[in-house]
C-alpha cells in the first residue's frame, strides 16, 4: 500500500490539473482485474462506470505482489498493450525496481526499461513528462540481500 500511495502522490504532483489518478479502475482487459493505478481525465474520476475505456488512460501502474509476478510482468503486459494503453509501469518492491513499458502492440509492449529504486522514473506521455522519485519507495528487505 505504501508503494501505491508513494507513486500516486508523485504522479499527482506532476499531472496537468485536468488529469488525475484513480485506483482499481476496470478497463475492459478481460483479465479479471483492474490496474492498481490509472491516470485518466479528472472529469471522469467522479463518474460511476462499470469500466473506463482504455483510450481514456494515459498510463497504468501495478505494484507487484509476491507470488503474482507473472500476472503483472506477463499477463497484464499483453492485456494492457492489446487494449492500446500507451504506458505501463510495474513497481516491484521485491526487486527494488520499476519496469516502464511503452509502444503497445498485439503481443505486449515493444519498449521496456528497468529503473532501479533510488533513481527517478521519467515517462514522456501524451499529457506531458511524468516523474516518480523511487528513492522513498519501500523495498522488501530480501531485495537488499539479492
Amino acid at each position: 500500500m505504501r508503494t501505491l500511495m508513494g507513486v500516486w502522490d508523485a504522479l499527482d504532483a506532476c499531472l496537468p490539473e485536468e488529469w488525475g489518478c484513480i485506483s482499481q479502475v476496470p478497463c475492459g482487459t478481460g483479465i479479471g482485474s483492474a490496474p492498481d493505478l490509472a491516470v485518466i481525465p479528472a472529469a471522469a474520476i467522479g463518474e460511476s462506470r462499470d469500466a473506463y475505456p482504455p483510450e481514456m488512460m494515459a498510463l497504468v501502474a501495478e505494484v507487484v505482489d509476491p507470488g503474482a509476478e507473472a500476472d503483472d510482468y506477463e499477463v497484464k503486459d499483453r492485456a494492457y498493450a492489446r487494449r492500446g494503453i500507451p504506458h505501463y509501469l510495474i513497481f516491484d518492491p521485491c526487486k527494488a525496481q520499476c519496469t516502464t513499458l511503452w509502444n503497445p502492440g498485439p503481443d505486449g509492449y515493444r519498449g521496456r526499461d528497468v529503473i532501479p529504486y533510488g533513481d527517478a522514473v521519467v515517462v514522456e506521455t501524451g499529457i506531458g513528462k511524468l516523474t516518480v522519485d523511487t528513492s522513498g519507495l519501500p523495498v522488501d528487505p530480501a531485495a537488499a540481500v539479492s
